[in-house]
């Protein structure tokens, strides 16, 4: 698929590629309103505009600071919907849990958790849950010059608000970072999940494993 001429075709300057899912890709841009950015472009069937929707009430609601992830600008485009965003240039938190050779001095890590705190309780006081915390899902930025590094927290693509009434339909997360009550019925997803989904962000940031990681959601719920 040649997202280069898409995104050119969209007055984009392609940069470089990021990353790519079964969503479709991450690029890093130019772009004449915003500078540099990231943008996500996504399949036209794998495309929820629920993540754009989401940093949108964020920013509505005032909630919106350097530890979460800002969205710019969506555009539903009739062959490759795409989401203009920041870019954070560090890469994301798995970086650090994925380095035993070289651990953090305990003050970093302190400080990262802090950061990645302040982002959630922010997001919280929105009324949102998250539901797909994890380390890759925390991304980190140097602006330039400043430096000094921010944890953001991104990808808002389960997200969705509080509801403690009504039984959630489907599972969202990831196995290793699910709370045990997504395994039980009924299924009522509070922003707990995403406190629990942290603690084991911290545990693999700090011991680079899982506490728990069976490989099916039947046996971990089992745990």
């Amino acid at each position: 698929m040649d997202y280069e001429h898409f995104l050119r075709s969209n007055m984009l300057v392609p940069i470089r590629p990021l990353g790519q899912g079964a969503f479709g890709c991450v690029y890093l841009v130019y772009d004449l309103e915003f500078g540099i950015v990231a943008v996500k472009i996504f399949q036209k069937d794998k495309f929820d505009k629920r993540e754009y929707e989401t940093s949108f009430e964020l920013y509505r609601k005032r909630k919106q600071n350097i530890y979460t992830t800002k969205f710019y600008k969506y555009n539903d485009d009739w062959k490759y919907p795409y989401i203009k965003m920041e870019y954070a240039n560090m890469g994301t938190l798995n970086i650090i849990a994925q380095q035993r050779q070289i651990p953090l001095p305990s003050y970093l890590l302190r400080a990262l958790m802090k950061q990645i705190l302040e982002g959630m309780r922010m997001f919280h006081a929105s009324g949102l849950v998250h539901r797909d915390i994890k380390c890759d899902n925390i991304l980190l930025h140097s602006p330039p010059g400043s430096g000094r590094v921010y944890a953001q927290i991104s990808d808002f693509g389960f997200a969705k608000y509080e509801d403690l009434i009504h039984e959630q339909t489907y599972h969202a997360g990831t196995i290793p970072y699910m709370a045990p009550e997504m395994f039980k019925k009924p299924l009522i997803v509070t922003q707990k999940v995403d406190i629990y989904a942290l603690g084991i962000t911290f545990y693999k940031l700090i011991t680079h494993k899982y506490p728990v990681n069976e490989p099916s959601l039947k046996e971990q719920g089992e745990v």
